[in-house]
């Protein structure tokens, strides 16, 4: 099974950074899916989901249906989501 990740960004400087930081650390057991919340979209599923998870800020990172710690307390790193489980087998 496939460990899931969400990237919420909204189209700026840092959002791009986190993506490619994400990218970066997943492996082959991560689905990685971005949402970008300024282009919202078509079933307005990736703001249902922002507000389930209690996003308040992007870029935030969810793996496996929880927020990373990084993402609620500051800026998203390698580290943080290596913490989190990122880019280890599900």
């Amino acid at each position: 099974m496939k460990r899931q990740v969400e990237v919420f960004i909204a189209g700026c400087p840092l959002c791009d950074d986190a993506v490619k930081t994400v990218q970066g650390v997943a492996c082959e057991s991560c689905e990685v899916k971005v949402y970008d919340l300024r282009e919202g979209c078509a079933t307005n599923e990736c703001r249902d989901k922002a507000t389930q998870y209690g996003i308040h800020k992007v870029p935030a990172v969810v793996i496996d249906g929880k927020l990373c710690d990084c993402c609620q307390h500051g800026a998203v790193t390698a580290e943080g989501l290596r913490a989190a489980g990122l880019g280890q087998p599900a």
